[in-house]
């Protein structure tokens, strides 16, 4: 066996040799004098050579250390050399391997199957809530603490459904880093635990027809902008989503004035996966009741615009995800009945009625109406299926909707009354006052 004075005096020659140690270690001199450790072992029937480092950086003892530590993996069955080149990359790639760097890879890796709308939410969540905390630490730093203390102010201002959809994204990044040899665990992983539960239910929602009434009355009553009033009624009236109401343009809607008025939504607006978003044949088609035509053809004509349902201040932006959920708030509903829940209040009076009056086959119709597909069944079926029952049950249920409601137009007057054409002829943003003359 070797011994540390005999490899300092080791010196170059006219060729290069070897100083044995034992079991296949050996230090290798080069005619210049340069000293290396390399190793020599068979794997899979081959004889394979694997360096150490240089000595005297990497002295006897450390050589023998690391010799012992290759054996081990060459007994357990991995090949060292292979384990000590996936060791080197992923020290390449941990280098500069920020948190930020990884969840902007992952974004990428995942961007093509996400919609634009929902790539522009995570990276938002991402810009705000977890960038300012973990951004700028290396991804193999991180630990849990660390991430629950980024989740924490998500679940003090109350979002906590948020703070969990924050932790699942950071868990992805974390996947993404470990399958990049960058991290070896999911600190995220562990944080779900420190988390409030989140409260599972349905949306609030009345389940009756005189509640239904009482609370578009409180909210059509309240001082308010018309095309809030609007868009409250129609969703009300159509049971849809409301992302897909604050979208709604007036190309959208077919024969308002003949005897099958119908809302045609385009499947990119639907709640689908983005493969069927593509496709024509995942289109909605809503049956309108004649209540419905009158609240669109009033709503058309104060808006004047590319979009039904505006915003106060753009021409061209929608009506916001909040505007609706603040108007029953301010209306006194909160927690018994949000905009959302328009849709299980249909459901319940529709499926309630239809068992009472032992209206067989109802319950699938009322499902389709909601844009629930059922599965087995072809997207033209679904969307064009029961046409004639559709329309039926709309008016029906807009009928004992609306029987004490004012009409559509009524809900146009008020301190904000504009001329035809909308908002747009009354306000003029970010214009300067023109200064009189002295």
């Amino acid at each position: 066996m070797l011994t540390d004075k005999a490899c300092r005096q080791a010196k170059g020659a006219e060729k290069p040799y070897k100083l044995s140690d034992a079991r296949g270690l050996y230090l290798y001199v080069t005619p210049t004098g340069f000293r290396s450790w390399r190793w020599k072992y068979r794997f899979a029937g081959k004889e394979k050579r694997l360096t150490f480092g240089p000595y005297p950086d990497v002295t006897l003892a450390e050589a023998r250390e690391l010799r012992d530590d290759a054996a081990r993996e060459l007994r357990s069955g991995r090949d060292p050399s292979m384990e000590k080149r996936k060791r080197s990359a992923a020290e390449v790639a941990r280098v500069g391997a920020s948190f930020k760097t990884v969840a902007e890879d992952w974004i990428e890796s995942q961007a093509s199957s996400w919609t634009p709308r929902y790539l522009a939410l995570i990276k938002r969540s991402m810009e705000q809530d977890v960038y300012p905390k973990l951004g700028g630490l290396p991804i193999d730093a991180i630990t849990t603490p660390l991430i629950i203390q980024m989740l924490r102010p998500i679940e003090k201002r109350g979002a906590v459904e948020t703070a969990h959809r924050v932790r699942q994204r950071v868990s992805e990044v974390f996947g993404r880093a470990i399958g990049s040899g960058i991290a070896t665990s999911d600190p995220a992983a562990a944080a779900s635990r420190a988390l409030a539960r989140v409260k599972k239910g349905k949306f609030p929602a009345v389940r009756t027809v005189e509640a239904a009434r009482k609370v578009l009355r409180k909210v059509e009553g309240q001082p308010g902008q018309p095309l809030t009033k609007l868009a409250s009624r129609l969703l009300a009236l159509t049971a849809v989503r409301a992302g897909v109401l604050r979208l709604a343009e007036p190309e959208e809607f077919e024969d308002l004035d003949g005897d099958a008025p119908m809302w045609r939504i385009p499947a990119h607006k639907m709640k689908l996966v983005l493969e069927r978003k593509e496709d024509t044949a995942y289109e909605f088609v809503v049956p309108l009741a004649r209540q419905s035509v009158e609240v669109v053809q009033a709503a058309m004509a104060f808006s004047g615009g590319p979009l039904i349902f505006r915003g106060v201040r753009s021409f061209i932006q929608p009506i916001s995800d909040s505007t609706l959920s603040k108007a029953y708030r301010d209306a006194g509903f909160a927690g018994v009945h949000v905009p959302h829940g328009w849709r299980s209040t249909f459901s319940t009076v529709m499926n309630e009625l239809a068992a009472v009056e032992s209206r067989v086959g109802d319950r699938e119709i009322i499902d389709l109406m909601l844009a629930h597909i059922p599965k087995g069944v072809e997207a033209v079926y679904n969307r064009a299926a029961y046409m004639p029952r559709r329309r039926e049950l709309a008016q029906e249920w807009a009928d004992m909707l609306t029987a004490d409601l004012v009409p559509p137009q009524a809900l146009l007057t008020g301190p904000r009354q504009a001329q035809p054409g909308g908002w747009q002829h009354e306000r003029r943003p970010n214009r300067t006052p023109r200064r009189q003359p002295c």
